[in-house]
């Protein structure tokens, strides 16, 4: 076994020519700290205000969904691991419009959400600094990343490590303190209030109705984007069958208790009108219990997550970038490694688009980025929905004997991967029913456009030059 794992190691690294740098403690972190970003930090104050403690529902329902998203890439990730996974399965599945379409897509997703994040960054330092403008702290932030991005894969990995578990002990030590307050032994916060009992007291845990529950689901979502990172380090995981593996296991046990299990404890502390949109719970329970500096705690892991979120961006762009000119769906020359074994062209293009983020932020931020930042929105459903399409495609050629069977299946398969894909279409058939919702299908649209006219002329030139 061994020595197989060794030649899978091998083979791998020489297909791709990347260096495997990212041990299993690190790809483990990332799994861990991937989803976990501004969405739920920040974000779940809205998310509560609108639909009431239904809010866990809704979470514990789209985790569920998520998982099978994450299991179907898994399945596919042991078939044939490779760093730009989603947008080749997608070519080898469904034909080469969609694995163009979809690695671009996927590049577009994590470039417009490093775009935002880079200029909330900004607001956040802000917070301890208001005389620096947003626009600086962005591009000094773009600037160190992009460089920590190029050294090596090892230091990407690094500061995702840090990145990743400053989040998540401030989630785990939210949970903890918010536990000894429901304690009431502990004397640990106000003496009245808290209670476990808030989760149905105040309104019924459909406080705000069911529609309203069922309308949040499109905010919860898109609080899971970059659970699916892990799928992009395969080419540089060390053992990344083993890996890979252990990574994805974990899913069901981080949407529990850093999504669900957060808010219970926060709706628990807390009635639910106690939360607004603009203002982070965390925030709130902090304050609320007696935490000293519980705001400028809170500030620091926003300013963390938004940090980590742009890490991960530059990170799985240049990788994306790079899978595409291999295939021939971008120029040759964006195919190009660096001595330290990166793709730089990838990375390079990749922040050069990035810094757009910085010139509209000075421009406009508050209504461009609204319509930046859409192109994420529904990409990331029809990223997520394009995995399970692929997995389907493949357990066909499975049972066809077209393909060797992987060892590492989704449970309940097909019948929870179309369960899954069925739910990812009520999300997006959700999007009508809000203002920012449309918006989103709009730009979507315009966007996928694009893509299908990018297309048609990428292979008509290729035909002319005969790449």
């Amino acid at each position: 076994m061994a020595n197989e794992d060794l030649d899978v190691r091998v083979s791998t690294a020489g297909d791709e020519g990347y260096q495997r740098g990212l041990t299993t403690r690190t790809v483990q972190m990332i799994a861990i700290g991937g989803a976990i970003g501004t969405g739920l930090f920040y974000g779940s104050g809205g998310a509560i205000e609108k639909a009431g403690p239904a809010l866990i529902l809704a979470y514990a329902l789209a985790g569920l969904a998520i998982f099978i998203v994450m299991r179907a890439l898994g399945e596919l990730l042991i078939y044939r691991p490779i760093s730009g996974g989603i947008s080749e399965y997608a070519d080898e599945f469904l034909g080469r419009f969609a694995g163009f379409s979809q690695g671009w897509t996927y590049w577009a997703v994590w470039t417009t959400t490093c775009m935002a994040e880079i200029t909330v960054a900004g607001k956040y330092v802000n917070y301890w600094w208001p005389a620096i403008p947003v626009w600086v702290t962005a591009l000094v932030a773009l600037i160190v990343l992009f460089g920590a991005n190029l050294i090596s894969v090892g230091l990407f990995g690094r500061a995702e490590f840090w990145f990743s578990a400053i989040k998540v002990t401030a989630i785990l030590g939210m949970i903890i303190v918010g536990i000894g307050v429901l304690l009431p032994i502990s004397g640990l916060g106000p003496d009245t209030g808290p209670s476990v009992t808030n989760l149905w007291s105040d309104g019924g845990f459909f406080a705000t109705g069911s529609t309203n529950a069922l309308l949040s689901l499109q905010i919860v979502m898109f609080a899971y984007v970059g659970v699916e990172l892990v799928g992009v380090t395969a080419g540089e995981a060390q053992n990344p069958r083993v890996t890979l593996r252990k990574a994805i296991n974990s899913v069901p046990f981080r949407i529990g208790v850093f999504y669900v299990g957060s808010l219970v404890v926060i709706l628990s502390v807390r009635s639910w009108r106690d939360f607004h949109a603009g203002q982070s719970p965390f925030v709130s329970v902090f304050e609320y219990i007696g935490i000293p500096g519980a705001a400028g705690i809170v500030n620091f892991v926003l300013l963390t997550a938004a940090l980590s979120s742009c890490n991960s961006g530059i990170y799985s762009t240049g990788r994306m970038v790079r899978s595409l000119a291999q295939r021939g769906d971008a120029p040759p020359q964006l195919a190009r490694l660096s001595e330290r074994r990166v793709p730089l062209a990838g990375i390079v293009l990749s922040a050069a688009v990035m810094v757009a983020g910085v010139v509209v932020n000075v421009i406009d931020p508050d209504h461009a980025f609204s319509y930046i930042t859409s192109v994420s929105t529904v990409g990331i459903i029809v990223v997520w929905g394009t995995i399970l399409v692929c997995h389907m495609a493949y357990r066909k050629k499975v049972a066809r004997g077209e393909l060797p069977a992987s060892d590492y299946r989704v449970p309940g398969a097909p019948v929870t991967t179309w369960a899954a894909l069925a739910f990812l279409a009520l999300v997006f058939v959700l999007l009508f029913f809000d203002a920012d919702g449309r918006i989103a299908l709009v730009v979507g649209a315009v966007w996928f456009a694009c893509v299908g006219l990018g297309y048609l002329a990428w292979t008509r030139a290729a035909a002319r030059t005969g790449r």
